[in-house]
């Protein structure tokens, strides 16, 4: 993929920028996500929040779903509205807040949040203060917002751990936080996270439903609720958009949660990390399940057989069942058959599933028929070589998928 090779952060950012001034700009021309007042209304908006919205910034609405759902303002609130955009979000929380409270609102563009200072003052909006800067530094106090809304704005942020510490350090204890934001059902594994053009195609940077919500109780969020869901990208005019949310699941949700009183403990924050179900979840949706029952397959078979050669050296004796040892061997080497054969129902490549049950009966053949060291070391190098390829296959059609084909193409 020699094309989408060193892309930095900041070419990334800068990619996101460039979309979203055109969205200011030029809110009619083709973008591959839905724009506009129309869909706000497709997204959930009630058209007595909209109606009142300046015509030239309700064009340049860029949202993913309707935060508003989860109800986390209230009047007289301190209002942060991070990825703000053209504004929509902010003027509705600004009626809501009324005029004892105060919205801020945070985009990374200039040209968005210059289109919002100018309407601002146009309208003579005084509870509605407008700051470029990044979600990963919040030029605001500790605990200064009551409550915080967001709009497909975490999806395009590198660092989104970063990020979430960040909203939960500038809401005070008790605090209410809404978002809608892009989430996949199985993650992008492919090497593409560095390139610009993908990420701002919203499904990239998204991330996968349960992690996100791992990422804000591991911050210290709580009572997090998921309030509405929306096929999004179905709205999209792009065809390949189309495809490719499909194919990752790609879809919105709106969530609701309240910041703790405390912060978590970094014992906590681990526990959250290293939960093994987590990590479970996460070897199933990269596809690397088979990999993982391989690896299983030859330490309980080379690693217990190392064990049996070096404790005796130390003076402590160890007794293997060879019927019991054999036969957890076999399970994981069939478990590992078994993945790679439903790797088959994505890749639709018969090679894999073939050589891992050659692989798998030159094993099992070893065990229980005729042993010889070669002959099962044949199999288990049959089996690795099934599992790569396995990999191989499932990123080549993610690739397919995401037009890195072509991109590899031109940049090789």
């Amino acid at each position: 993929m020699v094309a989408i090779l060193g892309y930095s952060r900041e070419q990334i950012v800068a990619a996101v920028q460039a979309m979203y001034t055109a969205v200011a700009d030029m809110p009619d021309s083709p973008f591959h996500f839905p724009v506009g007042g129309g869909t706000s209304q497709r997204l959930g908006y009630p058209p007595a929040q909209t109606d009142t919205v300046p015509p030239s910034l309700l064009a340049s609405f860029a949202g993913v779903g309707y935060p508003f759902r989860a109800g986390a303002i209230q009047p007289g609130d301190r209002v942060l509205d991070l990825g703000a955009g053209a504004g929509v979000d902010s003027l509705i929380a600004s009626r809501l807040v009324g005029p004892d409270g105060r919205v801020f609102a945070l985009d990374l563009t200039a040209a968005m949040t210059r289109k919002l200072k100018e309407m601002a003052v146009e309208q003579g909006i005084g509870n509605l203060g407008v700051i470029q800067a990044s979600a990963e530094r919040l030029p605001l106090p500790d605990a200064s917002v009551d409550s915080i809304t967001s709009n497909g704005a975490l999806n395009l942020v590198p660092d989104k751990r970063r990020a979430i510490a960040e909203l939960f350090r500038v809401l005070r204890p008790g605090g209410r936080l809404q978002l809608a934001d892009v989430v996949i059902h199985r993650p992008v594994s492919v090497d593409c996270h560095e390139d610009p053009r993908l990420w701002v195609e919203c499904v990239v940077g998204a991330t996968v439903k349960e992690d996100l919500l791992a990422l804000f109780a591991e911050a210290g969020f709580e009572n997090i609720e998921v309030v509405g869901r929306h096929d999004y990208f179905a709205m999209s005019p792009s065809a390949q958009t189309r495809e490719i949310a499909a194919s990752f699941g790609a879809h919105t949700i709106e969530l609701g949660m309240r910041r703790a009183a405390e912060p978590p403990s970094p014992l906590s924050r681990w526990r959250h990390r290293l939960d093994p179900r987590r990590a479970w979840r996460r070897l199933k949706r990269r596809g690397l399940l088979g990999v993982a029952a391989l690896v299983l397959a030859l330490v309980s078979c080379y690693g217990t057989l190392t064990l049996v050669a070096l404790l005796p050296l130390l003076g402590i004796g160890l007794a293997v069942n060879d019927g019991a040892w054999a036969t957890i061997i076999a399970a994981f080497v069939l478990l590992t058959l078994g993945v790679l054969a439903a790797g088959f129902r994505r890749h639709r490549a018969t090679g894999p599933p073939l050589l891992a049950a050659a692989g798998a009966a030159t094993v099992l053949y070893a065990l229980f028929v005729d042993y010889h060291a070669l002959v099962e070391l044949a199999g288990f190098v049959l089996l690795t070589a099934a599992a790569l390829w396995d990999l191989r296959q499932r990123r080549h059609q993610e690739a397919r998928l995401l037009g890195l084909n072509q991109l590899a193409k031109k940049g090789a």
